[in-house]
């Protein structure tokens, strides 16, 4: 990708809870003995470690596409990008949501952007993501705009 590319990395505790749930998982085996619990509690661990980062998406401008997640839209078709900071987010995927809005958001990552979609013949009327930096994503996409 050029311009600015963001993984949308899992927060610190999310690992916490990878840990414990991998930790519960080997109390499930701890009647057969302490090392077929380490084996499921580490195991699982790893396994649970791997889902977390293969679910992690990327947002950012690839060969003139703004990509957020798996989906990708041309930025001809993009509007000005909207900032929110945090409490912006959590109005605009509660209250303020459109239903028919395309979402790649993170519970973790407080701000985020609302690009509108200028395509007449889109059904989506826009894209709503986290991005632990906004301004620097809302400018790399105004950029790839011209």
């Amino acid at each position: 990708m050029d311009g600015y590319v963001e993984r949308l990395w899992p927060a610190w505790w999310l690992w916490l809870v990878v840990l414990l749930l991998g930790g519960g998982f080997g109390l499930v085996v701890a009647p057969f003995g302490a090392p077929a619990m380490v084996v499921v509690a580490v195991g699982m661990s790893i396994v649970l470690g791997v889902l977390l980062l293969a679910s992690t998406a990327t947002v950012g401008i690839e060969e003139g596409s703004f990509v957020a997640g798996r989906a990708r839209i041309p930025v001809r078709l993009l509007g000005s990008p909207e900032i929110l900071d945090a409490a912006g987010m959590q109005h605009a995927r509660g209250p303020g949501l459109d239903a028919r809005a395309y979402l790649c958001l993170r519970g973790w990552i407080g701000p985020g952007l609302r690009i509108p979609v200028t395509d007449p013949e889109d059904p989506v009327p826009y894209w709503l993501l986290s991005s632990r930096r906004p301004q620097k994503l809302a400018d790399a996409l105004t950029r790839a705009r011209g």
